[in-house]
């Protein structure tokens, strides 16, 4: 086993005696590795001791075995008490017989599921008090959101349906971003007119015009849609959108030659896909692929050369492809002699 010290001195060799004396050992018993040499310094500033490493080598302890435990005696198990004889056990008495299995109670039929709010209230017109409903909500919910606007509530006579018209000098918070804030006031109204009652009673919010300039706009998107879809045959998915958005996608499309529509996802990122219906699609709008195309060099006569401010032109000229001209006759050289 190999063990070793850590000594110091004014110099190496004191640093060594000092290990030495304290091991009790001679120099040959011992290997030294020095750490530190030792500085004088300046003038005694900066001065430290030498540092050395002694090492030496001891025989291993030799190793002890553990005691043994020493295990103590089982006691005697005791004897093992006699068992008394069983007694006679009587005749079983006869079982009664068993009853005839009742039939099965037929089962109930289901109950039907609850229909949807908006299928289980029928749609009647509105009358006079409905109108009245409509603005007082609206005129205590402009109150507290702190806005100051008008509504003008008034029944379609072809629809039955109350239409608000909104006007302020800050109708535009009213609507928000994408109409956002005008659907859910036109959500809360639905709700708080037609809770409580077995009829239904559909109440339409505008502000400025904004479901026309809204329903403009989505047409316009979804005829360009339809073009780039028939055009590159290729799927589009739009934004999400809410429920009155996605049916003016669908209304302007149905008549659409060329695509379908579809919507997928989950509120409130659900959307409409435009796809590409080959079957009613016509057969001019096909547009070749990039493989398809030809090639630079198969399109390179075609192009206009490129000319300099001398006006000539900077691309080589190929030979053309126009029938060679006819041979000349050859003629005669020779010199006819003067007779």
């Amino acid at each position: 086993m190999i063990k070793s010290i850590v000594a110091t001195g004014r110099t190496e060799d004191d640093a060594i005696a000092n290990a030495l004396r304290q091991l009790g050992k001679s120099r040959d018993d011992v290997s030294v590795m020095v750490l530190e040499r030792a500085k004088s310094g300046f003038f005694g500033f900066g001065a430290s001791p030498a540092k050395i490493k002694v090492t030496w080598e001891e025989p291993d302890p030799e190793p002890v075995a553990p005691p043994k435990p020493v295990t103590p005696p089982r006691p005697a198990a005791p004897p093992k008490p006699a068992t008394p004889p069983r007694p006679a056990t009587p005749p079983r008495p006869e079982e009664p017989p068993k009853p005839a299995p009742r039939p099965a109670p037929a089962a109930k039929p289901a109950a039907p599921k609850p229909a949807p709010e908006h299928e289980r209230k029928p749609a009647v017109p509105a009358t006079e008090e409905d109108v009245d409903k409509v603005k007082t909500f609206l005129s205590g919910l402009f109150e507290r959101m702190g806005v100051e606007a008008q509504a003008d509530a008034t029944v379609d006579p072809e629809t039955g349906t109350v239409c608000v018209e909104l006007s302020g000098e800050r109708v535009g918070a009213l609507i928000g971003r994408r109409g956002e804030t005008l659907d859910a006031i036109q959500h809360l109204t639905n709700y708080v007119i037609n809770s409580g009652s077995d009829e239904r009673t559909r109440v339409n919010i505008d502000a400025e015009n904004y479901r026309a300039k809204r329903a403009d706009a989505l047409t316009g998107l979804a005829q360009k849609t339809a073009a780039r879809v028939v055009r590159y045959r290729r799927n589009q998915t739009l934004e999400p959108m809410n429920a009155y958005e996605r049916h003016v996608i669908h209304t302007a499309l149905q008549d659409y030659p060329g695509v379908t529509t579809y919507s997928t996802g989950t509120e409130p990122n659900r959307r409409v896909v435009v796809a590409f219906d080959s079957a009613s699609a016509p057969r001019d709008s096909y547009q070749p692929r990039r493989d398809e195309r030809p090639r630079r060099d198969d399109r390179r006569d075609s192009r206009p050369p490129r000319r300099d401010r001398s006006g000539y032109s900077s691309r080589p000229s190929y030979p053309s492809a126009q029938p060679p001209a006819p041979e000349k006759p050859p003629v005669d050289k020779t010199v006819k002699e003067w007779s």
